[in-house]
């Protein structure tokens, strides 16, 4: 496969990895996740503000750049590799994604928020451990000009931070997508948020819906929203597989590094063959992986089928390789590698969760075979 970036996302992807490194400082992104807000806004506005990426994938009628998949891609890598915990995937390429795709005059109002800096939106869709968008049983029920929600929904990542929120329920007409600002702290009546840290520090909640009341305008669309929230998965699932792809290219990097450095029996580790084949092998997942990713995101914008079979495929290639990588990394580590004040054992985490997220491997595994089962 020839996959070239073009002069631009280049330079896109070197200003990212500059900024990363020379601006996002892992010690303190880890506090502000454990003791403080649980991200850092003013990183957040310098996404939009300096580098431009929260709308380099948001159409320019919307005061985005117009980017496309391709971007997406190098965006995910490079803060992958620097361990961000800021919610790019969940608002810029899941909930922007769906707004972009239902159109309307509130989705392009929001659009535009997102890409100044100004709004974080969470896509509340999940409501069982299977993690299949399409299995809804929350209900949407007209009362005179209002909307009743009654339900819940689980692991809504990035929630807690959310300003709006993306709510999927059932109406009499099917499936619908609804809008509604939204602060965890002082959450609507009928609405209840129970928020919490996942295992890689990243913030989340479960939500409740008792009677929760909207106005009409807060209906987004009913028509093919099962297909809409079905595609932003997908795009999410592509995106974590880039991010994860760059958090096991750091992994291996600092474990190569760590191993040079080492020095056991007046030796390297790294001279050391029977671990030489072990980071061999780590490097063998990390660029099998690479190829998934690349195929997953160049089919983004193909027929369904052909989308989600080519990211089921990246989901399962990046969750074995993840759990690989990250797991070889601190044992070649040692004790050391869980400790709080490596880097590894931070990535190790994240490399964890992304096996989970948007679909879990079985999940995508079960989905890839359904789709590429020979017809009877």
């Amino acid at each position: 496969m020839d996959f070239t970036l073009t002069a631009e996302q280049q330079l896109l992807r070197d200003g990212l990895t500059k900024f990363l490194a020379t601006r996002y400082d892992l010690d303190v992104s880890r506090a502000a996740v454990k003791t403080g807000a649980g991200w850092q806004p003013d990183i957040w506005q310098a996404f939009a503000d300096e580098l431009g990426i929260l709308g380099a994938t948001i159409p320019e009628a919307a005061g985005g750049m117009g980017g496309s998949a391709t971007e997406l891609m190098v965006i995910a890598e490079a803060l992958g590799h620097g361990l961000v915990v800021e919610p790019y995937v969940d608002t810029v390429v899941v909930a922007a994604g769906l707004l972009e795709r239902v159109g309307g005059d509130p989705s392009s109002e929001l659009l535009e928020k997102i890409a100044a800096g100004g709004a974080v939106v969470a896509l509340a869709a999940v409501e069982l451990d299977s993690g299949d968008p399409r299995e809804i049983a929350t209900t949407a029920v007209r009362d005179g000009d209002d909307w009743v929600l009654t339900g819940a929904k689980i692991v809504v990542t990035s929630a807690p931070l959310a300003s709006h929120l993306l709510i999927t329920a059932q109406t009499d007409a099917g499936p619908a997508l609804f809008l509604t600002d939204f602060d965890a702290a002082a959450p609507a009546p009928g609405l209840g948020v129970h928020s919490f840290r996942t295992v890689d520090d990243r913030l989340a909640a479960d939500l409740t819906f008792d009677g929760l009341r909207l106005p009409a305008a807060s209906l987004l669309t009913d028509s093919g929203v099962a297909d809409l929230v079905d595609e932003a998965f997908d795009r999410g699932a592509a995106a974590v597989c880039a991010e994860a792809l760059g958090a096991m290219r750091r992994v291996l990097d600092d474990t190569v590094a760590y191993c040079k450095q080492r020095q056991q029996f007046g030796q390297s580790l790294g001279s050391f063959q029977a671990l030489q084949h072990r980071m061999v092998d780590m490097l063998i997942e990390v660029e099998q992986s690479s190829a998934a990713v690349v195929l997953a995101v160049l089919n983004l914008d193909a027929a369904a089928a052909d989308r989600a079979r080519a990211v089921s495929a990246a989901k399962v290639t990046l969750g074995r390789a993840a759990r690989f990588v990250g797991q070889n990394a601190v044992q070649l580590h040692g004790g050391m590698g869980m400790t709080e004040e490596l880097a590894v054992g931070h990535y190790f985490k994240r490399l964890t969760a992304v096996q989970y997220e948007f679909g879990s491997t079985d999940f995508h595994l079960d989905r890839y075979a359904r789709l590429t089962r020979p017809l009877e």
